[in-house]
């Protein structure tokens, strides 16, 4: 009965969630896309000719925004989950950790990328401390698998918890890249934990 109760109020408070209903509205596959739209906002980093990477993409709210302001470039979405197919977006159905998901990556943009995002989160266990730290480590991930395949001048977004871990990875970002900052968007809901890191221009030896 409680787990029927509790998702019953997840569903009333979806629906009274304004970004949940605009999204709806719009054609939003999820809420989500709105963050990625203040971060765009904020920091200006998708273009007409950006080559996106766009990984844990699913449902592919993010992945909609990216296709509608990279018309002239590339996108690409990756997620263990299956995807519904989006208009100019390729989806990759692979864990982007494996070396086939790499080979893929590589073949469909046939040089660096311009911008990799993910709005990645680790599934909930219940435990707040250990989705924070599966969730940091998923970013840490991420931001490992960017020193490989971002140009010179690339862009990284990520999801990622004030928590525990998060000064690791601040450290590991500022040790590799030339300009990191942080930001919360206005529709990341209110007792959140999570914030998203811009990194900016690959440091060279």
């Amino acid at each position: 009965m409680k787990k029927n109760k509790s998702s019953k109020n997840w569903i009333i408070n979806q629906h009274r969630d304004e970004y949940f209903k605009q999204s709806r509205s719009l054609g939003y596959r999820s809420r989500a896309a709105f963050k990625l739209l203040e971060l765009n906002k904020k920091f200006n980093f998708l273009k007409k000719n950006s080559k996106v990477l766009d990984l844990g993409a699913a449902p592919g709210g993010w992945s909609q925004v990216a296709s509608n302001y990279c018309t002239k470039g590339k996108v690409m979405s990756v997620d263990l989950k299956q995807m519904t197919e989006l208009k100019n977006v390729k989806f990759l159905m692979m864990d982007f950790r494996v070396n086939e998901s790499k080979k893929a990556i590589e073949n469909f943009f046939g040089d660096k990328i311009s911008i990799i995002l993910s709005d990645m989160a680790a599934n909930t266990t219940g435990n707040k401390d250990l989705d924070c730290i599966r969730t940091n480590e998923l970013c840490m991930e991420a931001l490992k698998f960017s020193l490989n395949v971002l140009d010179n001048n690339g862009v990284i977004i990520s999801k990622l918890f004030n928590g525990q871990d998060f000064e690791v990875v601040k450290k590991f970002a500022l040790s590799n890249f030339k300009k990191v900052r942080f930001f919360k968007p206005k529709s990341s809901k209110d007792h959140s934990k999570e914030t998203y890191i811009h990194c900016c221009g690959l440091k060279t030896l």
